[in-house]
């Protein structure tokens, strides 16, 4: 079967058409969404501490507990389906801060929930955070090891 010539025509003249009527992204509207948003989170979080040393809580115990405050926050608001709209609204606002992780554990669980616990939570649920942990924990233990050795040859400390 012989291919007829003007396909390559109609094809390229195609992807013209689509690349012409292509919405085009609103870089500094996103930036300014995504910074605000992101930086009210932020805001939050040191809300949160300030509130808990106020309260007596020691420094390294409120070191702690933000995270798992804002965590849990970050699950609930998933949960209730908030984060989602939030981060329409946010963007990259919402995927950076300490929330946008607890939202990429929760957000696969409640979608394959109905898969089973085994096979669906428990497998798909680090799907996307699973790769951030891989990396996270191994670069850790890797600086982790360089700083012992620095130490245990006295070049830093």
């Amino acid at each position: 079967m012989t291919k007829y010539k003007g396909d390559e025509k109609v094809k390229k003249s195609f992807e013209k058409l689509i690349e012409k009527e292509k919405p085009k992204p609103k870089v500094v509207k996103n930036s300014i969404r995504a910074f605000i948003v992101g930086g009210l989170i932020c805001v939050l979080g040191q809300f949160i501490k300030n509130t808990l040393l106020n309260y007596g809580i020691s420094e390294e115990h409120v070191s702690s507990l933000v995270p798992i405050i804002l965590v849990f926050l970050g699950a609930l608001l998933t949960g209730l389906g908030w984060y989602e709209k939030i981060a329409e609204f946010a963007g990259a606002g919402t995927v950076v801060p300490i929330t946008g992780f607890s939202n990429s554990i929760v957000s696969p669980a409640i979608e394959f929930k109905k898969e089973g616990f085994v096979m669906g939570v428990g497998a798909k649920m680090f799907t996307i955070a699973g790769p951030v942990l891989v990396y996270g924990i191994g670069t850790s233990v890797i600086v982790g090891l360089i700083y012992y050795a620095l130490m245990y040859f006295k070049v830093v400390g």
